[in-house]
Parts: C-alpha cells; structure tokens; sequence
C-alpha cells in the first residue's frame, strides 16, 4: 500500500514542479494586506484598473456600512482599506489543499482551521491632488465592540473577529432559507465583509471610501510574479520550524534576498524576536511591520522592474489574483486614476495604531485600546474638522492644532523609564504654548496622568487629550494654575522632525506665538517608509 503522505507529495509534485509551492510568501496573517499593497499600487491607469476589474469579484457591502458613516471627506481624499482574510477555503467554500495548509505554512491541522479572521487590516488614506499616503495597521487583537452591518453590537471581541461572527450568524440564517454550496458562502461573506467595514469605521471615527479584500490563495497566486524579494533586518533572527510552532526563519542583519519560502517565514515569524521601541513592543507587532516592510519591498521591486510603466507585465500580474480578489462596487475609475499615482514613488509611510496594554478577556490575550484616543489621532492626520485641543507628545498625538494652549504650567515627572523623556516632554510643550514647570524623574507608573490645580482645568484636559489620557483629574496636591503630568510605561519621546519613533508624519502644530513645531504622533512602534527596502525587526 502506498504511504498516504507519499502519495499525496507525488500528486502534488508537478504542481510544485512549476514553483508554485515555492511562491507561497507569507502565512495567513498577512498574506492579504501584502497581496492587496501590490494589488493597489498597480493600479496608475483607467486602462490597466479596468483591466483590473474585469473579471474580478465585487461586493455591495459597502452600501449596508455606509449607512451610519462619517461624511465622505469635501476636498475628494479616499481611504481605502486593505483586509487580509485569514481563511482556508476558496471564494466558493473548498477547502484549500492540504499541502498548502501543512507542508508550507507549517500550520498544521486541515483547512478546517483558522476560522475567518481579517488578522490584516490596513487604512491607506490617499489625498486628492498628490502627496504622502499615510497607511494605517489596525493590530488584530485590539478589543473593541465589534458591530454587525447595521450597526448592531456583537459585543466585545478581538477587532479581527467581527467577519467570522457575522459571517456564522448569516449561515445559520441563511441555511434555514434553504442556502447551500458557494451561494453559501458568498453571501455569508458579504455579511462578514458589512461588519468589518462598519466596525473599523466605528473605531476609527473615518469613513472607508473603498476596500480590497484577499484571501491567502489570492496571495498564493500573486506571490508567483514578484518572488525573489529583497528585505532588511536590524539583526540576526532564527525561528526553526519545529512541529508546526516555528516560522522557519533563519536570516542576518542587513539585506536578504528571499526565495519564496523564505519570505514565507520571513513575514509569518513570530518567535525570537525582542520586543523593541521600533517594534512595538512585542512579536505581533514586529510581524505587523513585517507586513509594512514587505510591501514596499514588493512595490519598490515593481518600480525599479518597470512594471508600472509595463502595461504587459502589470496585466501578466493581475490576471493570477482575479478569482481570489473581492473589490467593493462603488469603484469610481477615473476619481481613482488621478490618485492612485500616490501609491508609488516611496509616497507612502506606514504607521501602526497605537494600544494601551495587554489583557486577558475570555481566556484570551488582547490589546487594550482607546477608541477615544484612536479617533483623535485619525483626525488629526487625515482628518477635516479642527484638532480639539493643541497638540503634546506621544503616548498622545500631533496635529496642526486651531485651538491655543490655556495658560497654565505644566511640571513632567518621568515615571516611564524612558531616559530623558520628562525634558523632550517638556520641551515639546513649551513649543505649543504652555510655560515651564519642574522637570523631574518619578517611580515607575503603569501609565501617564495627568493631574491640575486651581484654574489650570482647561489647560489639562488640553493635553490629557492629546497624551490619550481619558480625564485629567484635580488634585489638591498640585499648585494653583499647574498641570503635573506623569508620564507612565507605553510613552513614547516627541520628535523634533516629526520621523522619529512612533511617529510617521511631520504635522504642524500651533503654539500661542503663531510658530509651528513638528512633534510626535504616537504609534505602535516605529514608522516603516516606502520608496525602498526599509530595515525592521
């Protein structure tokens, strides 16, 4: 009797004889967001993105979301979200071949497993006219109230679960209606698709203009066109792939030039890497700017290849991902043509939204979030209404602000650990308006507060909001007309040039003399810049 598993490689082995099983690039995690980031920034034309569409599977879910969203933005800006479905079946329902699932990413189990989860999800805002797209990760374990399409509460979860939640809710119903096979799945799939575009745009307090959504086939396919790829690690790193645990990952500091499979590790590692300031602080964030980093790697490759000027090659590549690409039907082509440009050129600067901690929820580890926070930072970025308050440092955020710092003094107590954090803190309010106070060092504090005296209220509810503090809070203890801010774990330092850590924008911020100061937004880690091959974790 042949051995089952012998028989299964020779089945597979033509298939692998052409290298697709070699193109496979990265594991369910992010083969999504990196296949739509090459998908997008091919699109520079009304002809190729025709080309594009034709053929390829569109979704009205838009139109259910939309429903309760923010206005679309008057000066024609788009934000366009990439979602990255972490599925193990076909557009129709099939199960994806086990050798696909086992041998290549290592995930052991069948393709029963691994639900439907969007472990990528990225914002890119693309402004009218031309000028830096700024491109959001949204961490896939932050624990928000998730939503249906119409906007009622699944309750809280992990953002990432809102598609298989609603997609399980719209099967059971739709079974009941007497629907089955790929009709199944399809609609089940809009469901899916209506929650998580109507949970992001809750969360982030932005409307999703459009969106992309692939599965880890479509980037199965797409790897063929793009392999080998070139990367940059900021050190050595290794992560055998031992019984379905590792990523396989063996690379040096400096630049790597990756097979398939390689890259395959390269974007799924999360093991043995240490959590940095640059990273985030933690393996899932580092993989998330692996995620960032291959992207503009891919797009850098296809820029310096001629692709986008290649109306040949450009089509060779985007006629593989067409039946595991889903756009939204609201697609104008011609709004599109002229701000797709934006995509290229190293135009784009990848942030990672920043969270409060850890938990645990429902036997789960989560990232803790402000909503309130995240909603400050997406508009002061990318938003049209005005900043509500003048802008401080992270762990709050920086924008140019229309409102003048209340008159007040402000003492930092560094309580953080991060050295020299108390004098860039202070400094950087200063530049806003606010006087001086003490600048001194504090036990350690688990997170920044911020307290007020008698008549300094206003003033410190100003820079609770920008540091992502809730609440400043009055204490007897601080001086008449002071803020006494404490900075606690999770801050990040302000930035003079606004490239620093945590910070991926260069935003102005208004002080009482009418002077401008770039300083810090906060983010998860270090920015990843386009235009090349960027150096992570």
């Amino acid at each position: 009797m042949v051995d089952q598993r012998t028989e299964r490689t020779r089945r597979a082995a033509p298939r692998r004889a052409s290298g697709r099983s070699k193109l496979l690039l990265v594991g369910r995690a992010v083969a999504g967001a990196a296949s739509a980031g090459v998908l997008l920034t091919a699109g520079v034309s009304w002809y190729t993105y025709h080309s594009l569409t034709t053929g390829m599977k569109t979704s009205d879910a838009l139109s259910v979301s939309q429903r309760n969203a923010p206005p679309k933005a008057l000066d024609n800006s788009v934000n366009l979200l990439l979602i990255g479905l972490d599925s193990r079946k076909d557009m129709n329902g099939n199960n994806l071949p086990d050798w696909i699932v086992q041998d290549e990413l290592h995930a052991g189990g069948s393709s029963d497993v691994g639900g439907y989860n969007t472990n990528s999800l990225i914002l890119l805002h693309i402004p009218a006219g031309g000028g830096k797209v700024q491109a959001f990760s949204i961490p896939r374990d932050d624990y928000v109230q998730t939503l249906n399409g119409d906007g009622s509460s699944q309750g809280m979860h992990k953002i990432k679960e809102a598609y298989g939640l609603a997609k399980s809710a719209a099967e059971t119903r739709l079974q009941a209606q007497g629907v089955t096979g790929a009709a199944l799945e399809q609609q089940s799939r809009e469901a899916g698709r209506e929650a998580t575009l109507t949970t992001l745009q809750a969360f982030l307090g932005v409307r999703i203009d459009h969106f992309a959504e692939v599965n880890l086939m479509g980037f199965y396919d797409i790897a063929q066109a793009v392999q080998p790829i070139t990367v940059c690690l900021n050190e050595d790193t290794s992560d055998p792939a031992i019984s379905g645990q590792g990523s396989g990952a063996s690379f040096h500091k400096g630049l790597n030039t990756l097979n398939a499979a390689q890259a395959l590790s390269f974007v799924r590692q999360r093991h043995n890497i240490a959590a940095t300031a640059a990273n985030g602080g933690g393996s899932d964030f580092a993989r998330t700017h692996r995620q960032q980093a291959f992207i503009s790697s891919v797009e850098y490759k296809l820029k310096q290849e001629g692709l986008f000027s290649d109306l040949g090659k450009m089509q060779a590549l985007l006629d593989v991902v067409k039946k595991d690409i889903v756009l939204d039907n609201q697609w104008n082509i011609l709004d599109f043509a002229q701000q797709a440009p934006n995509l290229t050129g190293g135009k784009v600067v990848f942030n990672t939204l920043p969270i409060t901690g850890f938990a645990r929820e429902n036997g789960e580890d989560v990232n803790t979030v402000s909503p309130s926070q995240i909603k400050r930072i997406m508009q002061q970025l990318i938003g049209h209404d005005p900043a509500p308050a003048p802008s401080a440092s992270s762990p709050g955020s920086s924008a140019p602000a229309t409102v003048r710092a209340a008159p007040a003094v402000v003492d930092v107590l560094n309580g953080s650990g991060v050295t020299g954090g108390a004098a860039a803190e202070s400094k950087a309010l200063v530049a806003l308006g606010y006087t001086a106070g003490q600048v001194a060092s504090h036990s350690a504090r688990s997170h920044t507060t911020v307290l007020y005296g008698t008549g300094a209220d206003t003033a410190a509810q100003q820079i609770a909001g920008k540091l992502g503090v809730a609440s400043a809070t009055a204490s007897s203890a601080v001086r008449a007309g002071h803020v006494e801010v404490i900075l606690g774990a999770g801050f990040n330092p302000p930035t003079t040039t606004g490239t620093g850590s945590g910070s991926g924008s260069d935003p102005a911020a208004a002080s009482s003399t009418g002077t401008t100061a770039p300083v810090a937004v906060p983010m998860q880690g270090a920015a990843v810049q386009a235009g090349g091959i960027p150096c992570v974790d």
